[in-house]
């Protein structure tokens, strides 16, 4: 066992990285389920969002095509689960389920023709001057556009959701949607609209696994990214900066995991893997009872013969 052999700055920067997917996954899930829209496919829409984002750089050499494809990639499949639920007013949960079993399965089948294949280098955005200072520029100006993105994605939820009218009215379908209904908000369309920026989120969260956090394609591998995804809006009640400590928390128990790995800690890899989704179970169960921050429609239906 050799813990000198971590180096605490790469270790943070590496976490970073780690935390971005699930990051992206998440602050789309959080504005889905402030609209009152409960979406269990996270996990499908990351995978196709990884195929599509792996399978379009692959043939047109460019990472910044691959990573709109991948949005669109998520925003198409969770069209589908808008179709079925806003709609057809079939089960939240349930739609959301065969979501993430379809995606998983189809994205088996796209990338059975990509295993091993190495795809090209997504460039990280060095900034002259601050990229070169100790410490602070491996951490913080370091990294690829995606990263960057995902951080501004979240105060730009956080503005959205505090400051403006689009938030306010994304907020009242989510607390009361008869009562939206009532004042002449399209329910409906604006829930629709909230699932697919939750499906380009997570579409976008898939791919940034599969292009820069591991670039290679393989089966499943966002390893139920979704799912933590999907706890970390309930550990963040709702709360976009939340949102993002918790994912740069959840992001470090993993890196650290690994630096464990590597460094030769006599702790069995099994124990070592299970860790992320134990602190999610454990995450749940201390905030089951704490349902204060949860929008009061989340989950149900909405149809205007009420």
């Amino acid at each position: 066992m050799n813990l000198s052999a971590i180096n605490p700055v790469l270790l943070v920067a590496s976490l970073m990285v780690a935390a971005t997917p699930l990051l992206l996954a998440a602050i789309g899930e959080l504005v889905v389920e402030k609209a009152g829209v409960l979406n269990l496919g996270v996990e499908g829409m990351m995978i196709i969002g990884a195929i599509c984002g792996f399978a379009i750089t692959v043939a047109s050499g460019s990472p910044a095509l691959g990573v709109l494809c991948a949005a669109l990639g998520g925003a198409v499949l969770a069209l589908l689960f808008a179709l079925l639920t806003q709609l057809a007013l079939a089960n939240q949960v349930a739609s959301g389920l065969a979501l993430t079993l379809f995606g998983l399965g189809l994205s088996a089948l796209m990338g059975q023709n990509y295993v091993g294949i190495k795809p090209p280098s997504t460039p990280k955005l060095d900034i002259p001057g601050l990229s070169d200072l100790p410490v602070v520029g491996p951490i913080l100006f370091g990294h690829d556009p995606i990263l960057y993105l995902s951080i501004a994605l979240v105060a730009a939820v956080w503005v959205l959701l505090t400051y403006t009218r689009v938030g306010l009215v994304l907020r009242a379908v989510g607390e009361n949607h008869d009562a939206a209904h009532a004042l002449g908000y399209k329910v409906v369309r604006i829930r629709i609209l909230a699932i697919l920026f939750g499906g380009a989120c997570a579409g976008l969260g898939g791919a940034y696994i599969s292009l820069v956090r591991v670039p290679q394609w393989t089966e499943g591998m966002t390893a139920g990214i979704g799912w933590i995804a999907l706890a970390l809006v309930v550990f963040a009640s709702w709360k976009p900066w939340r949102t993002l400590i918790g994912a740069y928390l959840f992001g470090g128990v993993t890196v650290i995991q690994l630096n464990l790995q590597a460094s030769g800690v006599a702790i069995p890899i099994e124990y070592l893997a299970m860790s992320p989704y134990i602190i999610t179970i454990l995450v749940l169960v201390a905030l089951a009872a704490d349902k204060s921050g949860a929008p009061a429609s989340l989950g149900q239906s909405f149809h205007t013969s009420h």
